[in-house]
């Protein structure tokens, strides 16, 4: 754990290098856009989410996402919308194409 107990960095942007590279630096009012980046361990974006600053992030989503992400990543199964830990997922391949609304039947 990194002081203040977050198990990751936390960093900021003065300046807006950063969000400059990431297209969400606003440079007239001298602040970021709310940008939410998933990267994957090979520096892949995997899913982006910009807001405007009125508007916050759904953090439950960013949650689910990362887990849907790293559940893609250990089985090469795909998730279909609104995917939780434990639900059905999905085998692609050329046999699915076009027939995912057969295969895939939404959990109520």
């Amino acid at each position: 754990m990194i002081d203040g107990g977050f198990p990751y960095p936390m960093l900021s942007d003065q300046g807006g290098r950063i969000g400059t590279i990431y297209g969400v630096y606003e440079e007239a009012a001298g602040v970021d856009f709310r940008g939410r980046f998933i990267i994957d361990p090979d520096g892949k974006i995997l899913a982006m989410e910009v807001l405007t600053p009125e508007v916050g992030r759904e953090v439950h989503e960013l949650i689910r996402q990362v887990k849907a992400f790293q559940h893609v990543r250990e089985t090469g199964e795909v998730t279909p919308a609104g995917w939780t830990p434990g639900a059905a997922t999905l085998k692609p391949g050329p046999t699915l194409v076009g027939k995912v609304w057969k295969v895939w039947k939404p959990q109520a």
